[in-house]
């Protein structure tokens, strides 16, 4: 596989939205994501290019998607839809204002089944966060996909929420460079 890693802009990547579909459509717990929310995704793509801080990276092998990832500036007030206030409640007002708000929030990071392994989901997290100077990026992921917990934990990222009980849920994550890293309390 010749594939190469790049940043690219959001009408570069609006422009593999086949691709990016393709790889979407994970079909595999917790996300159990079809074509339809493929579909979807890149319904709620075409709108998130315009966000402030918008940045994306693809993996190619020709013009072949193997993955991509997208982020963006976590906007102030913190965000109330999708599955932000779970985020706010567990940090609280002061931490969610300080450690979220206007840092790098990695928003997608897919990488195609036939892909994983061979280091592309790290260079695609790497892409859209390395420029960050002051390390400020984070993430939520569902704490069911203990594939994608493993790998940020590896990534050095830290988990900063707890799941809901019994584990179900999404957890923040903050990168290895996040100046709050050392002050998130530690999962159970």
């Amino acid at each position: 596989m010749n594939a190469l890693v790049q940043r690219v802009s959001g009408s570069r990547l609006r422009a593999y939205a086949d691709g990016v579909r393709a790889v979407h459509a994970f079909g595999s717990p917790p996300w159990g994501e079809g074509p339809e929310h493929a579909d979807a995704y890149l319904r709620r793509l075409h709108d998130d290019v315009d966000r402030p801080g918008f940045t994306a990276a693809l993996a190619l092998d020709g013009d072949t998607v193997l993955g991509w990832a997208t982020a963006w500036t976590t906007p102030s007030p913190f965000p109330t839809g999708r599955c932000y206030p779970p985020v706010s409640v567990a940090l609280g007002e002061h931490r969610t204002a300080d450690w979220l708000c206007g840092a790098r929030e990695v928003d997608e990071l897919a990488v195609a089944t036939r892909a994983r392994g061979a280091g592309f989901g790290a260079r695609l997290l790497e892409a859209v966060t390395a420029d960050r100077a002051d390390g400020r990026c984070w993430l939520l992921t569902s704490v069911a996909a203990r594939a994608a917990v493993a790998f940020y934990e590896r990534e050095g990222w830290t988990q900063a929420t707890h799941p809901a009980p019994g584990g179900a849920g999404h957890a923040a994550f903050l990168g290895p460079r996040h100046p709050a890293r050392t002050a998130a309390p530690r999962p159970l």
